[in-house]
């Protein structure tokens, strides 16, 4: 698919696999894409299942976001899952939660920081869940309801990366007209 689709890509395509995301700033403009894309398909001999389409939508569920002309935010079932996750037991819930947070990890400002306590109980063989992994686990939860709806890029303006670093770690939030893009960090 990232081969049949590659002209379009960037420009008002996403392809993840079999999946494809066409994205306009007009009606009038995603019409003229939808056209494009099907054109280049059926010359391609690829076909497309309806009942999974979507069509001239102004919000979508794509890959866990929700994409919508607000910006991009975390799916609130992902959100409703990750605030009703019971308190790791073994290394394998740990993991598990971890794993899930961490995909979200983009809309939270100092994310590495914050699970650091989490990521400390997946060292070593013995699972040993800390005071201050709860207290992070419980952080984390809370920080996924305040999560911020991500404006979407828009590459005709100007972009600006705010950075910070410590002893800990480092920290860096992209941003467009004041709204944050994408917020990054990682632990030293």
């Amino acid at each position: 698919m990232h081969r049949v689709l590659r002209p379009f890509m960037g420009k008002f395509v996403v392809v993840y696999f079999d999946d494809i995301l066409i994205y306009s700033p007009s009606w009038s403009s995603h019409f003229d894409h939808l056209r494009a894309v099907f054109e280049l398909l059926r010359t391609e001999r690829l076909f497309v299942s309806r009942k999974k389409c979507s069509f001239f939508t102004t919000s979508v569920t794509f890959l866990g976001f929700v994409v919508s002309t607000d910006g991009v935010h975390a799916d609130q079932s992902k959100i409703d899952a990750i605030l009703e996750w019971p308190r790791p037991r073994t290394l394998h819930d740990v993991r598990s939660f971890h794993g899930l947070a961490s995909f979200y990890r983009r809309f939270i400002r100092n994310f590495s920081t914050l699970i650091t306590p989490i990521t400390e109980c997946l060292k070593g063989r013995d699972f040993k869940w800390t005071d201050e992994a709860e207290t992070s686990f419980h952080l984390v939860k809370q920080k996924m309801t305040e999560a911020p709806v991500l404006a979407l890029p828009d590459f005709n303006k100007v972009f600006e990366v705010n950075c910070d670093a410590s002893g800990v770690g480092i920290g860096s939030v992209l941003s467009q007209s004041g709204r944050p893009v994408a917020f990054f960090s990682e632990k030293l």
